[in-house]
């Protein structure tokens, strides 16, 4: 929800998975979207490609999304600008959104 103009700000769960086969957005693990990028987990790699990845699937500006907690960790917790949780939920196809 916004407040008097001021953009919404949506904090998500990601579960990523560095050195995967291929970049892809795999599902939902409960509250958690699990990721799979294919660059590894070495000198910010991942994490850039996981917020290129998630700007690019829910058809969002570039730097919209950026990691805000868990850079060196699996589980990280990322921040989307000017998406509600309904909205990323419904642009990525999830079942209860």
């Amino acid at each position: 929800m916004s407040i008097a103009g001021q953009p919404t700000k949506t904090k998500l769960n990601v579960k990523v998975v560095p050195g995967a086969s291929s970049t892809e957005i795999a599902g939902w693990l409960g509250d958690a979207l699990k990721i799979r990028v294919s660059k590894p987990p070495e000198k910010g790699q991942a994490n850039r490609e996981v917020e290129v990845l998630v700007c690019s699937s829910l058809e969002i500006p570039t730097g919209s999304v950026r990691i805000v907690k868990g850079k060196t960790s699996a589980r990280k917790v990322i921040e989307v600008n000017g998406l509600s949780l309904s909205q990323i939920k419904s642009r990525l196809g999830a079942k209860d959104a």
